[in-house]
């Protein structure tokens, strides 16, 4: 009798009796979508990294998640470390994993968490690009405002670096959200949270000239659904739209930085705590959960200080 090949088969006649792995990935993304209602574009990044994990394990025959070994995931990262992926990337991909396992351990689905015993690759702490005041300025010198579009485009500039709100946030902003008599504007958040945020004086106006301008043609074809900013078709501005605008105005304005929309929202966020604002205030208004989130913005300030320093100091 060979005890061994028995061994397999047994292994093998009871792994039939798993879910199919995309049976899997699916009842977690529903998990995801229905349960922890995370947003539409956190869960397109949850369902690309599923994507290329489920791609490897189908390439290593693991039809189902429960087969799945620690050694066989450090294959994986090591697969993504030779494909030349970020440290970030890998880290997120990793804690994507591990929120499947975890997932399924939880639906009594599998026995252990084979990502377990991994460890999270060590990230270096690198501090994002932020705009000086004197930058931002000239950016905002760059949109023809002669035109209703440079009108249009001013606005967006203006607001995005008036509230450091995410780009989502600002492509799915309404008229009903603005509460310019308080000076405040609603915005919807990850995970749908609401909050309000202050938006300064020039932001409201350049949104105003935009509304009276350019918006009430656009929505006159009846597709505005209330947002407020617009293309041609008088629809939504996507994303990538605004990031074309950023990058136009940048390019313009000859900013040697990585500039996108973030980059105002970082700005927002830096300039806010180097004239004295509360982190929590902050934090508040970034709509970040966990204040450690906001603390990145605490490094750049001593970056900025200890610049002052060297700048100012004597002995600098």
């Amino acid at each position: 009798m060979n005890i061994a090949s028995d061994k397999k088969r047994g292994i093998a006649s009871r792994s039939e009796t798993f879910l199919p792995l995309q049976s899997q990935i699916q009842r977690f993304k529903n998990f995801l979508r229905l349960e922890k209602n995370v947003a539409r574009q956190t869960l397109l990044s949850y369902s690309f990294d599923l994507q290329k994990y489920s791609d490897f394990l189908l390439r290593k025959n693991q039809k189902s998640a429960a087969t799945v070994s620690g050694t066989l995931i450090i294959e994986f990262l090591e697969e993504l470390h030779r494909a030349k992926l970020n440290p970030r990337t890998i880290s997120r991909i990793l804690s994507t994993i591990r929120g499947f396992h975890r997932f399924l351990l939880g639906e009594g689905e599998v026995t252990d968490d084979p990502t377990e015993s991994i460890d999270t690759p060590k990230l270096s702490k690198t501090l994002p690009d932020v705009l000086t005041v004197q930058e931002i300025d000239e950016i905002f010198k760059q949109p023809d405002i002669s035109s209703s579009r440079g009108i249009r485009d001013r606005a967006i500039l203006e607001t995005l670096y008036a509230t450091g709100m995410r780009v989502s946030e600002l492509v799915n902003l309404k008229q009903a959200d603005l509460m310019f008599d308080e000076g405040l504007v609603l915005v919807f958040g990850k995970g749908s949270k609401e909050r309000l945020i202050p938006i300064g004086a020039s932001a409201r106006q350049w949104i105003d000239a935009y509304r009276k301008q350019e918006r009430i043609h656009l929505a006159a074809k009846r597709k505005s659904e209330d947002y407020i900013f617009l293309n041609n078709r008088g629809t939504k501005l996507t994303r990538s739209m605004i990031f074309r605008i950023v990058d136009r105005y940048c390019t313009a304005a000859r900013i040697g930085k990585d500039v996108h929309p973030h980059t105002f929202r970082h700005s927002f966020a830096t300039h806010l705590l180097e004239g004295g604002a509360d982190l929590r205030a902050v934090q508040e208004m970034l709509g970040h959960a966990d204040i450690s989130t906001t603390q990145i913005y605490t490094h750049i300030d001593r970056e900025y200080l200890k610049e002052v320093h060297r700048t100012f100091h004597p002995r600098g």
